[in-house]
């Protein structure tokens, strides 16, 4: 199963909003022609009219794929009608946060290919990273072709079981939000030191920003490349005494607390 064979067949994208048009960008940019994309939105923005991609029209019988990118609130509404596509061979890929493998089995049917994924937003920019995890009848080629679909903004890892997406929610779902308000917390200290407003959020945005691709691309761990900038009795020293007193737990507290929502969530 490859991109040929989703050209051939069809994809729907149901909703597409922010995620879906990063994903759907990818796509186009990969080669994958518009005119096999069939998009399901109420409400498309104009670059999306732009595409060429159909839009709100009749779907394929048995597309290759219908990858769901609505909000979760909306599902009741938009699932029902792609229900004859259940128990078949459409793959159905869902980014939808918090909706399990079980919930789509109950309404699409049990013999239904179902991989679930949870992205993250830096995928608006191609620097996302998402997990995913699929059911038994998501088969390999199910899941090398949602993998194809999912890096066209990003890294992909897959999961061993869905148990685990609770945890991924918690640290890179979650997570950006995390890293956006540590540069508020950088850029306001440094205000507080006499930096100009304007002055530390440029210099917190880019230490963050600089420190993350470091991190990605060096080959050392990010341990050691914080050892690497900690002169002995220096002034990251001294900083770092009061940042690794208290950030361990609290991240801790931060990760597990949005994982129980997560888990409270799936539960409903």
């Amino acid at each position: 199963m490859d991109m040929n064979f989703v050209a051939e067949r069809g994809l729907v994208l149901l909703g597409c909003g922010k995620m879906g048009s990063a994903m759907l960008e990818g796509w186009l940019a990969d080669g994958l022609p518009a005119a096999s994309v069939y998009v399901q939105d109420p409400f498309p923005n104009d670059w999306v009219k732009a595409t060429g991609v159909h839009i709100n029209a009749d779907l394929p019988t048995t597309p290759a794929i219908v990858l769901i990118a609505v909000k979760p609130q909306m599902m009741t509404e938009a699932l029902p009608a792609l229900q004859s596509m259940g128990n078949g061979e459409t793959l159905f890929l869902s980014v939808a946060a918090g909706i399990t493998i079980a919930h789509y089995e109950d309404m699409l049917g049990a013999q239904t290919p179902i991989i679930r994924a949870m992205p993250n937003t830096p995928a608006a920019v191609g620097k996302g990273i998402t997990a995913i995890v699929g059911n038994t009848h998501a088969n390999d080629a199910m899941m090398t072709l949602a993998d194809a679909l999912l890096s066209a903004v990003g890294q992909v890892v897959c999961l061993e079981d869905e148990g685990q997406m609770d945890a991924v929610t918690g640290v890179s779902g979650s997570g950006p939000a995390y890293v956006f308000h540590m540069i508020e917390c950088l850029a306001a200290a440094g205000e507080a030191q006499g930096l100009a407003p304007d002055l530390a959020m440029a210099l917190a945005k880019a230490t963050v920003a600089g420190a993350g691709a470091l991190a990605e691309t060096a080959d050392e761990t990010p341990a050691q490349l914080r050892v690497n900038v900690t002169s002995p009795n220096g002034t990251t020293q001294a900083g770092l005494e009061v940042l690794m007193d208290a950030l361990p737990v609290l991240m801790e507290k931060t990760v597990a607390a949005a994982a129980d929502r997560s888990r409270e969530l799936a539960n409903g």
